[in-house]
């Protein structure tokens, strides 16, 4: 049954997808900017497909990395089938960036001069369902006797606003640092990636919404993950960064759940 059927069309399907939802691995992996879809309703919110196709709708590579995790970790993995663009499920209804009437340099048409009805209703149709099934999930694996890590996977720009940014992976988190201090403490030696800690993003920008929402009040272990785009705009690519996140996150989180007694 569709989640709000004055909202979705037969062919644009549910707005959540769940993948491997009996994975009994630790982790559950969550991709908020997984689609670049737009519901029927909304045409092209009047953008150009190379807008449509370019990092203000998605994050590139995200999903395609998510999913070798999700196989590699045996983890379940929940994210958004459609584009940031009608709402940014990262970000709560109050928040200016939640639904974005211009996106870097890009004015966005169909996001202009909205209505409280409109807000309301995207609202309603897309973060609702995106963030209770990750809060049902977690019960879920509760009520099976799995701890849970809390995994958001993303991927960014190598330029913005004009400006190149150099790091290559970033390691985020809010206030709740223990998992995030250990996948940089492995990382600092050798390692095919530029890590850094809060970069290219970090909690004062508002990314760390979900992380907020579902880990922190449960002691849940969490990080957000950052991998800058044309790193993963291939198989190899996205092969090659799933491989070093998954054994990165294996060994990060071994010595913490041994002792963790919120992770399920």
């Amino acid at each position: 049954m569709l989640a709000e059927t004055t909202f979705f069309t037969e062919n644009d399907g549910e707005p959540v997808a769940i993948e491997n939802p009996r994975g009994r691995g630790e982790v559950l992996l969550v991709c908020e900017h997984a689609s670049r879809r737009l519901p029927k309703r909304y045409g092209t919110l009047g953008l150009s497909e190379d807008a449509l196709s370019s990092h203000i709708a998605w994050d590139p590579g995200a999903l395609a990395v998510a999913r070798l995790m999700s196989q590699k970790l045996d983890a379940t993995l929940i994210y958004q089938r459609f584009s940031r663009l009608v709402y940014d499920c990262n970000r709560p209804p109050e928040s200016p960036a939640a639904i974005r009437d211009v996106s870097e340099v890009f004015r966005i048409p169909g996001n202009e001069n909205l209505s409280e009805a409109e807000k309301s209703l995207r609202t309603t149709s897309l973060y609702l369902p995106f963030q209770g099934a990750i809060r049902d999930e977690i019960v879920a694996r509760r009520a099976r006797g799995l701890q849970t890590v809390l995994v958001t996977v993303h991927s960014f720009t190598r330029v913005y606003f004009g400006q190149e940014r150099a790091v290559e992976i970033g390691i985020l988190h809010d206030t709740d640092s223990r998992l995030a201090d250990r996948m940089l403490q492995a990382t600092a030696g050798t390692h095919p990636y530029r890590l850094e800690r809060n970069e290219p993003y970090g909690p004062a920008d508002g990314v760390t919404h979900t992380l907020e929402l579902h880990a922190l009040p449960a002691g849940l272990l969490n990080v957000m993950i950052e991998v800058r785009n044309d790193l993963i705009a291939d198989e190899a690519g996205q092969g090659a960064a799933a491989d070093f996140l998954s054994k990165l996150l294996t060994e990060s989180i071994g010595p913490l759940t041994k002792n963790n007694k919120n992770g399920g």
